[in-house]
């Protein structure tokens, strides 16, 4: 992974603290990114070093896919993370692993405490099905997931189902799931830390037409650091 440090700073970068202040692990800053409401985001995150995820504005999903850097068909699975930690929802000591067992990531620390991984990602036609013809248009996380993934020689067939950061997705008792408002709040952080060298493919949700980003999605912070020992 290249050393320095690539900024894409909102409009007003005044009242931004810096990186190293930021971010949740310690050490040096290797990657300080913003991305855009409803835009697309990737990076190799190298092993032993943490990505600091920032909810800026607070209340705003972050749709999230890991892969292997070195063989993207080995990629994250929500079905054998869930049955190895006997949880649906993923806070500080997940760690996020491949349908083998093996581990990609661990969440180091988190200020939320719950994030989904069963709501999966919107698309044109799963908003079409539930939101009405309307909103076929709209861009939707699979869009985004395909652009990003395309850098990377990824395709349709590569999205499994996904992570979603900071997005509150309750379990109701007759089985059906719910789509509430977030326990996250400006500021909020959660650091995920690589066991192996990452891909990770991030699609800053667009949805507007329910409750997952308040119906106005906002930016978010992408920032990894590499502990001083590794240095």
């Amino acid at each position: 992974m290249n050393t320095a440090t690539f900024t894409k700073s909102p409009a007003d970068t005044k009242s931004v603290p810096a990186a190293g202040e930021t971010a949740l692990a310690a050490g040096q800053v290797i990657l300080d990114e913003f991305v855009e409401a409803r835009g697309p985001w990737s990076a190799v995150v190298a092993a032993g070093d943490v990505l600091t995820i920032v909810d800026l504005e607070g209340n705003q999903a972050v749709d999230c896919l890991l892969y292997s850097a070195a063989d993207t068909s080995v990629r994250y699975s929500a079905a054998a993370t869930i049955a190895a930690q006997q949880s649906i929802v993923l806070t500080t000591g997940s760690v996020l692993r491949v349908d083998t067992g093996a581990p990609l990531m661990t969440v180091v620390a988190d200020e939320v405490g719950v994030h989904d991984t069963i709501g999966g990602a919107c698309s044109q036609e799963s908003n079409t099905l539930r939101y009405g013809q309307h909103t076929r248009e709209q861009h939707a996380c699979v869009e985004n997931f395909l652009i990003e993934g395309s850098r990377w020689g990824l395709g349709k067939r590569d999205l499994v189902s996904n992570i979603n950061w900071f997005m509150n997705v309750p379990v109701d008792p007759d089985g059906a799931l719910g789509i509430v408002d977030g326990l996250s709040a400006p500021g909020k952080r959660v650091a995920l830390r690589a066991e192996a060298d990452t891909l990770v493919l991030v699609s800053n949700c667009p949805q507007i037409n329910n409750p997952c980003n308040g119906f106005n999605p906002t930016p978010v912070r992408m920032i990894v650091t590499r502990p001083e020992a590794a240095l």
